[in-house]
């Protein structure tokens, strides 16, 4: 889980990772999300904000002090801990997230575990590509280093490495007070 972020377009009372959305800190429903989903670990990469005081027990939190370095630094210091534990791929999601349920989850990770599947498994939500995605290990290499781009630029380099699985939920983000209030409404 990357959540990171400096969260600069939102102009709340604190950080948006940590304001209150249907009555829990905004990075708690993702992180409980990806925990429910069950997969091998859950680990949340922090940076700009202290998330300790709300990641539950039994969640890896590590940080990332290059954070200002944008979402693909995040990426490769998740990606690094992942080889690190010698794991083969990772599921990648994003924090700011709080409408992608654990089934979503499920499904990209019981597509990437199929013999037909491609390196890269992304969610899918009405023909939009969005989180979660897995990575393989064979394409970590591929990955930016900086910026905000994260998978997104290999799956638009590599279309041929992609598995797109349809999920349910609402992948909408938040990086406004707006989207905020939007979200709320649902």
């Amino acid at each position: 889980m990357l959540a990171a972020g400096g969260s600069t377009r939102f102009k709340g009372i604190t950080h948006k990772l940590l304001v209150p959305f249907r009555g829990k800190p905004l990075a708690l429903w993702a992180i409980e999300a990806a925990l429910q989903a069950g997969l091998d670990e859950t680990v949340v990469v922090s940076g700009a904000v202290d998330l300790s005081e709300i990641v539950p027990a039994g969640v890896t939190l590590i940080g990332n002090v290059s954070w200002r370095q944008g979402l693909a630094g995040s990426l490769a210091r998740a990606l690094r801990w992942c080889e690190y534990h010698r794991y083969d791929g990772a599921v990648v999601g994003l924090a700011d997230q709080p409408l992608v349920p654990a089934s979503a989850w499920i499904r990209v990770a019981s597509a990437a575990a199929l013999p037909s599947a491609r390196p890269v498994v992304v969610a899918v939500y009405n023909h939009q590509r969005r989180n979660p995605v897995y990575l393989d290990r064979s394409v970590w290499s591929l990955l930016p280093s900086s910026g905000d781009a994260g998978a997104r630029t290999l799956m638009v380099q590599h279309p041929e490495l992609i598995t797109e699985v349809d999920c349910d939920g609402d992948p909408s983000d938040i990086d406004t007070m707006d989207d905020l209030e939007r979200l709320e409404r649902l």
